[in-house]
């Protein structure tokens, strides 16, 4: 009884904290019908968790910071030590912010239109003259891994799995190709923030937004959770690897609570030079195009480097098993 009572408050305190209980399961994790990294469809199991209703919000990474006083790595300026070779006129604080080109552009040099800015953080998103007036409801961005792995230890939390988010996103719908059915825009509505137009030079906004959106401004999927697809991309625990393990022959033998690749692994292999670890972002942003990047899918997945803020990427958390974390100090 005691036990009973214990966890009864332990679901109430997860309802408040707006959290959503996902129960074990099975599912079919990627797909064989999109990109390469995707690749192979294969089975898994997880067992069940407890995930955030939406994505971090402003006001709620506000409240963190307010508590701690944590300064992000978008706020720090960067140390010669971690980038052999950096020019000293580049050692200023900033973060990564997608600027619309005015003309037409290569589609495959991305620097046409990402800045590094100067200034841009959370609280600026896009830039020294911008701040988050407004913007309370909004999912928080320019977060770097750390920055999401220190709020979730506050709260007590982890960051999902790359399974666990993908089998979050999928709501019930299994290798269904979006979150919600088999239709990008079924009877023409749109189901997420995400890009109507040719990428990057006009975006049509018949969604109702050209950058972020406060959450729970689309339906929610099949568990009841929110901005699983576009919005902003999500940081998950799992290092990258360039594709999935293949699905097992023997149902007996199906990956049970999988965590993803080895961090020696995760390097980019075009760019050698760089020796900073990646992990796995899911759920596709506001940015994600038909024409360029059509990653508004719970399969899809994008490496990114942990040292890495951008103007769409932000993060949600899970506590794991139905067991309360120590929240930390």
């Amino acid at each position: 009884m005691h036990t009973d009572t214990a966890r009864a408050g332990f679901l109430s305190e997860r309802a408040r904290d707006g959290m959503i209980f996902v129960g074990a399961g099975t599912f079919w994790m990627g797909s064989d019908r999109h990109y390469p990294e995707e690749r192979p469809a294969h089975r898994v199991s997880v067992d069940g968790f407890f995930i955030d209703e939406t994505p971090v919000t402003n006001t709620q990474f506000a409240e963190f910071v307010a508590a701690t006083g944590y300064r992000t790595f978008a706020e720090s300026a960067p140390d010669p030590r971690d980038y052999p070779g950096i020019l000293p006129e580049m050692l200023y604080a900033g973060s990564l912010v997608f600027q619309e080109p005015t003309g037409r552009v290569d589609l495959h040099d991305w620097t046409q239109w990402w800045s590094f800015l100067e200034g841009a953080n959370w609280r600026r998103p896009y830039g020294q003259a911008s701040s988050i007036e407004g913007r309370d409801d909004h999912p928080v961005v320019h977060v770097a891994h750390h920055d999401a792995l220190a709020y979730a230890r506050w709260k007590g939390k982890d960051l999902p799995t790359e399974a666990e988010w993908e089998f979050a996103a999928r709501g019930g719908l299994d290798q269904a190709e979006f979150a919600w059915g088999s239709e990008l825009t079924p009877a023409g509505q749109h189901m997420a923030n995400t890009w109507q137009g040719p990428f990057p030079t006009v975006n049509h906004n018949q969604d109702g937004y050209s950058r972020t959106s406060p959450v729970k401004a689309f339906p929610p999927n099949g568990y009841g959770l929110y901005d699983m697809i576009g919005n902003v991309w999500e940081w998950t625990s799992d290092w990258f690897s360039s594709q999935h393990e293949a699905d097992t022959m023997k149902a007996c033998c199906i990956p049970q609570n999988p965590r993803g690749g080895l961090e020696s692994a995760s390097y980019d292999p075009c760019q050698p030079e760089i020796t900073i670890p990646r992990k796995v972002l899911k759920g596709g942003s506001y940015l994600c195009a038909p024409n360029y990047c059509r990653r508004y899918r719970p399969a899809a997945r994008h490496p990114e480097a942990i040292d890495t803020s951008t103007s769409h990427v932000g993060f949600r958390c899970v506590i794991r098993n139905g067991e309360p974390n120590e929240k930390a100090s």
